[in-house]
């Protein structure tokens, strides 16, 4: 069970209610959430978890939030103007905009922002190629100047695929892109409480009472950001078990990730009647294994689609979801799934033959590429269900195709840690690793990071498919939606052919939280806006 702990402190009673009469001190609403994973840094440029991009959205705001649509929308700016042929655009903050530490939000924080962001971000670094220069105005007036028309600029700036455009104060964004910032400090509605945070076990964030939301219904990141709550909680439970007796307890609100084998009892008898299972993010959960393209076994590319003739995506989804449903989705599994989300514009069946779900062909095919019994050094973090499931099944998988696997089991932080590394097997390196996307990360190739072809700057796995680059630049540079459907189905045929990743299929993660916890928005990624408990 977990622990219960008194939550006042460091929270200032209320104002007296009058002369000589003091008030009851009320206790602070406090809002307790157990995320999916712990959070292994707090920069949400440099760290493209899951984890790491919904902490930001507490702390941080961007230029455009993103609708329910998928629209992007203006959040911090006024508005924008497009000028000199689609080449100079200029954007206006709102007034009396502030970051946590006091100081206003000024042009030159949004340039720096955007010039720390667009280093390490794909979409970003296909808008600094275009950036013939950044210019700040006025305090809040900015305008950035290309070299070629963007029209995917607002797309860009308001992506909630990670790494998503947070704006932080120009000292932070002038950090080194490629090294952390140990400070958060952003103007969104939650202030981070640093001295609070203590890694694996708790993060705590207080109501910024500074925040000037927007006038507009909220939508997704969109709209606006009203906070009903004082103070949110993470509380880091990665045993199932007991944040799923916290959650009936009472002792926690909300369990963004909960296990498979617990929505029957969550959906019957007393626990129905005070948690509800619901599926707040209708894009899914996409399922990939991710070779290392520079060490062997898979920088050879026939080993890789050695994997692709293994692979039967219904058991990695069976073993990370199960069968049973919840209402609304008698079926939380999809299968046939390829490089990009089955409802996207980029989605089509070109080379999903590929798939073909034969050991014994994958045998053949691993024999004729001087493969059989290679090591592999399997990555795995055991604080994620959905990862372990799926590596577990993933390394079953790999040794009956004949490779010697060496299977290296710790928690996420550390695997994303070593993941960086691209020393060889004897020297900490690795071979793969088994991850999930949002669906809406795989929408379209802009962000869609683990499609990327770009060698050394690419996404831990380091692909170099210059055709696949080609076709994403003539996506960006497509005059019409069928010319960018055309690139789409162009970068799956390829990716079939050379395999960035291995796509191992799609489910839908419903998440749980007590029934007194009403308007949860619907999208990616967690929201802690609009909820109110009562």
């Amino acid at each position: 069970m977990l622990q219960r702990r008194h939550l006042l402190g460091g929270a200032a009673a209320l104002p007296f209610a009058s002369i000589g009469a003091p008030a009851i001190a009320q206790a602070p609403r406090v809002l307790r959430y157990v995320p999916h994973a712990n959070l292994p840094n707090i920069d949400p440029f440099t760290n493209t978890a899951f984890v790491a991009r919904d902490h930001a959205f507490l702390v941080y705001d961007q230029l455009y939030g993103m609708d329910d649509k998928f629209q992007p929308r203006p959040q911090m700016v006024e508005g924008h103007v497009v000028e000199n042929d689609g080449k100079t655009w200029r954007f206006t903050l709102r007034e009396g905009l502030k970051f946590h530490d006091n100081t206003p939000v000024r042009g030159r924080d949004c340039i720096a922002s955007i010039r720390r962001w667009g280093r390490r971000d794909a979409f970003g670094q296909v808008l600094l190629a275009r950036v013939a220069d950044m210019v700040e105005v006025s305090d809040r007036v900015f305008e950035i100047r290309l070299n070629a028309p963007f029209p995917k600029m607002l797309d860009c700036l308001a992506k909630v695929t990670t790494s998503c455009l947070f704006i932080m104060p120009e000292r932070l964004a002038n950090v080194d892109p490629f090294t952390n910032i140990t400070e958060a400090v952003g103007s969104g509605p939650y202030r981070f409480i640093q001295n609070e945070w203590v890694p694996g076990s708790m993060l705590a964030y207080a109501r910024n009472a500074d925040y000037v939301p927007r006038q507009e219904a909220p939508s997704m990141t969109a709209g606006g950001k009203v906070t009903h709550f004082d103070r949110v909680e993470w509380r880091i439970i990665p045993d199932a078990s007991t944040a799923s007796a916290a959650l009936q307890s009472g002792e926690i609100d909300w369990w963004e990730q909960p296990t498979a084998d617990l929505f029957p009892l969550f959906q019957r008898g007393a626990a129905a009647r005070n948690i509800k299972v619901d599926i707040i993010n209708d894009t899914g959960l996409i399922g990939i294994f991710r070779p290392n393209h520079t060490a062997a076994p898979f920088n050879n590319p026939a080993v890789r689609r050695a994997v692709l003739t293994a692979i039967n995506q219904i058991d990695f989804m069976t073993a990370v979801i199960g069968t049973s449903g919840v209402e609304g989705r008698a079926d939380l599994r999809r299968e046939g799934i390829g490089y990009f989300a089955p409802e996207s514009p980029m989605a089509s069946n070109i080379g999903m033959d590929r798939l073909r779900k034969n050991l014994q062909a994958a045998r053949a095919e691993l024999q004729a590429a001087g493969a059989m019994g290679q090591r592999l050094v399997l990555l795995n973090a055991t604080d994620l269900a959905s990862i372990n499931a799926a590596t577990l099944v993933g390394a079953d998988l790999f040794t009956r195709m004949g490779f010697n696997v060496d299977l290296v089991s710790t928690d996420w932080g550390t695997l994303v840690a070593r993941r960086a590394s691209r020393n060889p097997l004897e020297q900490g390196g690795w071979s793969g690793f088994f991850t999930f996307w949002s669906g809406i990360d795989h929408w379209n190739p802009a962000s869609h990071a683990s499609i990327r072809g770009h060698g050394e700057n690419a996404w831990p796995g380091w692909p170099t498919i210059p055709a696949l680059e080609a076709q994403r630049d003539a996506w960006f540079n497509a005059p019409n939606a069928a010319a960018e459907a055309a690139a789409g189905q162009e970068m799956q045929r390829i990716a079939f052919d050379e395999v960035p990743y291995v796509p191992t299929g799609m489910y839908y993660q419903p998440t749980a939280y007590r029934r007194n916890l009403t308007g949860m928005l619907k999208g990616q990624p967690p929201l802690f806006w609009n909820i109110r408990r009562g």
